[in-house]
């Protein structure tokens, strides 16, 4: 049998005054999307545990089937994997985004979307003027980066529950005052996070930036750290081969230490001028040699973290005439197939910020026998009584 999922990246919401007072599920044209509804099931799962981060990092691991509770380490340690750098038993990996800050507020968490090129020039004289035997800087993905750092204090506790940080799109327009870490190596990471403020502020980089008028990368923002993580492969816990298509590097690192293959597609940027038809198209021929392929698609999660329900909905729209569409026709002449179309957790526009709220998926195929709604939205979603209270428990429903 063959599988396919699809996840677009904090797509749930609630109803948006802008859209009618309607979510953007409910007000975007998902003809796909609906069909699946119609052909199976209709449920809500989740996927954020309360005492954990509502990011993709659990999330996602909870949508392919790991419980969070037990293999989560942080959101850098993912990121770092899909990187190729090697971690230590005692090195600490950190996510450093870079952002905007003015007047002592989250002006922008990921400084105009500043493309990667410019955030490697930054990140370079950062290491140039901070670099040691225990700190370097690993330029990424556009703002997204990475700190490592080597032999860092540690207890033997949970990293998570000894060393509190906090995610910079959380705090979009809003004071930082309170918002920097805590707990061991809190102290020095303040201090990285201070020096590299001076090292941007003059940087040709930002100078430049200014004069076409986009947002200068004021700061690094250090967040997200863990311990190297140790989960077992997609294989030996569900007995499947796996690809995973996405364009940001957590999701890239969560796929290498599943061990799935890592698809890149051209074009594909993480926000809402990716490529939906090459992802789309990329699926379809991945689906040839793996049991199963995961589509990941960031636009919906970005347009929600900078309060434009208009780019959510039209994301939505691309994802599924692009990628949903083209996908369950293709499993169709595989005879025996899964389809599922799942967020990993809300970002609604009004808070900008994720949420640890229910999420609705949809599911059909093979031995999936329809639940009566017609659509797929939260609204539907929530009348549903198939629901997953642990949402890692929807993989092994999904693979039968």
């Amino acid at each position: 049998m063959k599988y396919a999922i699809i996840l677009p990246d904090g797509c749930a919401d609630e109803p948006i005054p802008a859209l009618g007072n309607r979510t953007a599920l409910e007000a975007a044209f998902l003809p796909n999307m609906d069909a699946i509804a119609r052909q199976g099931i209709v449920g809500w799962s989740n996927n954020t545990p309360m005492n954990l981060p509502a990011g993709s990092d659990v999330a996602t691991m909870c949508v392919l089937g790991f419980d969070p509770q037990q293999y989560y380490t942080g959101r850098a340690p993912l990121e770092t994997v899909a990187m190729g750098i090697d971690l230590g038993p005692r090195d600490w990996a950190i996510r450093c985004n870079l952002v905007s800050i003015f007047d002592g507020k989250m002006r922008s968490f990921n400084a105009g979307q500043i493309s990667s090129a410019e955030g490697a020039e930054l990140l370079q004289a950062a290491q140039e003027k901070l670099g040691t035997d225990a700190i370097s800087f690993y330029p990424g993905v556009s703002y997204r980066n990475i700190v490592v750092w080597r032999d860092a204090p540690s207890s033997p506790a949970p990293l998570r529950a000894t060393t509190r940080s906090f995610a910079p799109h959380d705090f979009s327009g809003a004071s930082i005052l309170n918002a920097h870490p805590f707990g061991p190596g809190s102290v020095e990471l303040a201090d990285i996070m201070a020096e590299t403020h001076k090292i941007f502020e003059d940087h040709p980089v930002n100078k430049k930036r200014v004069a076409t008028d986009k947002l200068p990368a004021t700061d690094i923002w250090l967040w997200g750290q863990g311990l190297r993580p140790n989960m077992p492969l997609f294989r030996e816990q569900y007995g499947k081969t796996g690809a995973m298509i996405t364009a940001v590097d957590l999701l890239r690192g969560l796929a290498s230490v599943l061990g799935w293959e890592r698809i890149d597609v051209p074009g594909a940027t993480g926000f809402a001028d990716t490529n939906y038809r090459g992802k789309g198209e990329a699926a379809v021929r991945a689906l040839q040699s793996h049991d199963l392929v995961c589509v990941h698609i960031e636009a919906p999660d970005e347009a929600g973290h900078d309060g434009a329900p208009d780019t959510k909905k039209h994301a939505l729209e691309q994802i599924d005439q692009h990628i949903v569409g083209p996908i369950h026709e293709a499993l169709k002449s595989y005879g025996e197939y899964r389809i599922l179309v799942t967020p990993d957790h809300p970002t609604p526009v009004r808070t900008k910020t994720h949420s640890h709220e229910n999420v609705p998926w949809i599911a059909c195929g093979t031995g999936l026998e329809p639940n009566s709604p017609l659509e797929y939205n939260e609204s539907a979603a929530a009348q549903s009584d198939v629901h997953f209270e642990e949402g890692f428990r929807l993989m092994e429903f999904f693979l039968g």
